[in-house]
C-alpha cells in the first residue's frame, strides 16, 4: 500500500519562502509520477508541480513558474516543493500525490489515486 506523508507547512509573509516534503513508502518510488497539489477554501484541488524519475521530467502550473521548483531525491524515497517569492494566493492545504506511471493528464485531481494527508500553507501580506 502506497503511503504518502508531507511535511513543512506553515506560516510565512509575502516574499517568503518554506520547503514542503513527502516521504513516500510501499511502492517502487521511481516508476511513480509525484507531485503536489493545492486547495484553497471554496475551491477546486488544483495541480501545482509533478515529477516523474528525473529532473528532466517536472511539470508546473503557470502561477507558480519561476517561484516553485520541484524535486526529488530516490535514494530517500522523498519529493521536495521548494517554494519562494510566496504571495497571499499561494495560501492553501497542499497535498503530495501520486501515480504510476507517467505525468500524463497531470492537472488533474482524478489521474491520481494515492495522497498525503496534506500540510497547511499560509502567506501573509
Amino acid at each position: 500500500q502506497v503511503q504518502l506523508v508531507e511535511s513543512g507547512g506553515g506560516s510565512v509573509q509575502a516574499g517568503g519562502s518554506l520547503r514542503l516534503s513527502c516521504a513516500a513508502s510501499g511502492y517502487t518510488y521511481s516508476h511513480y509520477c509525484m507531485g503536489w497539489f493545492r486547495q484553497a477554501p471554496g475551491k477546486q484541488r488544483e495541480g501545482v508541480a509533478v515529477t516523474y524519475r528525473d529532473i528532466g521530467s517536472t511539470y508546473y502550473a503557470d502561477s507558480v513558474k519561476g517561484r516553485f521548483t520541484i524535486s526529488r531525491d530516490n535514494a530517500k524515497n522523498t519529493v521536495f516543493l521548494q517554494m519562494n517569492s510566496l504571495k497571499p494566493e499561494d495560501t492553501a492545504m497542499y497535498y503530495c500525490a501520486a501515480r504510476f506511471g507517467y505525468c500524463y493528464e497531470w492537472t488533474l485531481p482524478e489521474r491520481f489515486d494515492n495522497w498525503g494527508q496534506g500540510t497547511q500553507v499560509t502567506v501573509s501580506s
